[in-house]
């Protein structure tokens, strides 16, 4: 019997798939698991796994062959990546641009998504919201854009970003607070024994003394930048500064760090070109390395989007006029509570149609959902005011601590 099932095996199978086949059809017909499994010197485990694949896969020819141990549950991409591409995608068409999925992989780099979707991803992110075929005429998104600040002057917008523990070889522990001006790309970096938020004020403080003060500085929600979750209205010390220098803070979208892509991509530089790199003995070597660093930075390293040029030659081109700190000011001044000036907070309106700033809950009207929404709140005025495509939608008063 067994030699007749054999020769009903086509030839070009391999003997391991011939056995799983002559198996199964010997099992088929009835005979006893107990012997095939001695005739072919096989278990009833192996046996059970074959019978079990022939019947699900209704007999299809491939049943016998190998098949990848890989698994088979793929993760969906996640929402925020989902509709970073859509914006992207309807961005570059609206601006008649190339939208293909290599765009969108450009412009999502540029803007510091990571990790960063593959060609793959997109294109099947595009293809499930049928934004794959060319149309005709100009189109709309659905939701409004995100707010973009200016910064085509020098000092009209900084990044800024603190990251650590940060290592060097000694060992030496320490944070740094890295700034990046947008419009020229010189960088401000300087290192902190902690996150605590009056010792990072203070690195700002002596950031802006070397590149100058900005109009707008944007950073994530870090408590070390806005303050307390359980005093929310208080004013963290470096708002406080911040509004004292007549500068403008904002204040990202919570969970998207490509917001403040710029920084972002400079931290990596930094990594990689100093805390790789260079070595200190001592901490009082710290401080004038990192601005070595930040000097030899501004002073040699080219950007492609600033046309191959250094920071400090596209801030002589500019020929800008930079304001500096007041250095005759008592410094204990800038901690303490401003009677003006304006902070902002930029926050995706989700389902449940409510707005959190610094982890205060208040409503939004439903035509918001799945919209870009500005928070400004006005400490003069005393009143927090939203904004969706820079109109005023709603107002709520908001008395500070």
């Amino acid at each position: 019997m067994g030699i007749s099932y054999m020769q009903e095996v086509p030839m070009k199978k391999d003997a391991e798939q011939k056995q799983r086949i002559l198996a199964a059809e010997r099992f088929k017909n009835g005979e006893k698991p107990e012997s095939i499994c001695v005739s072919l010197g096989r278990s009833r485990a192996w046996l059970y796994k074959w019978v079990k694949r022939r019947e699900e896969c209704d007999n299809d020819e491939s049943w016998s062959e190998n098949q990848s141990r890989r698994p088979r549950n793929i993760s969906r991409t996640s929402k925020e990546i989902e509709e970073l591409v859509k914006f992207v995608r309807l961005k570059l068409y609206n601006r008649e641009l190339f939208c293909g999925s290599q765009a969108i992989l450009w412009d999502l780099e540029d803007l510091g998504v990571t990790p960063l979707p593959s060609l793959r991803t997109i294109n099947r992110i595009l293809s499930r919201n049928d934004l794959t075929h060319r149309r005709t005429g100009r189109y709309e998104p659905k939701g409004t854009e995100y707010p973009v600040l200016d910064s085509l002057l020098p000092n009209s917008t900084h990044q800024a970003d603190l990251i650590g523990p940060c290592y060097l070889k000694g060992p030496i522990r320490f944070y740094s607070l890295n700034v990046i001006d947008i419009a020229t790309a010189r960088c401000g970096v300087q290192p902190s024994r902690s996150k605590a938020s009056k010792g990072i004020t203070d690195c700002l403080l002596k950031i802006w003394n070397r590149l100058g003060i900005p109009e707008n500085i944007q950073v994530d929600n870090a408590l070390t930048f806005h303050g307390s979750n359980r005093h929310p209205r208080g004013m963290g010390s470096l708002i406080r500064m911040c509004l004292h220098n007549n500068v403008e803070p904002w204040f990202i979208p919570m969970a998207e760090p490509w917001r403040n892509g710029t920084v972002e991509h400079f931290n990596n530089f930094y990594r990689q070109q100093f805390l790789k790199k260079v070595f200190i003995a001592s901490e009082k070597e710290l401080v004038p390395e990192s601005i070595a660093f930040e000097q030899r930075h501004n002073s040699s390293y080219r950007y492609s989007k600033i046309g191959g040029k250094t920071p400090l030659k596209v801030l002589a081109e500019r020929n800008s006029v930079l304001r500096f700190p007041d250095v005759d000011r008592i410094p204990g001044v800038w901690r303490e509570k401003p009677e003006i000036g304006r902070y902002h907070l930029v926050r995706l309106i989700r389902s449940d149609l409510r707005i959190n700033i610094f982890n205060e809950l208040f409503p939004v009207p439903p035509e918001l959902e799945y919209e870009y929404v500005v928070a400004t709140i006005d400490v003069k005025e005393q009143k927090l005011k939203l904004f969706s495509n820079k109109k005023q939608v709603e107002q709520f008063d908001y008395k500070m601590r």
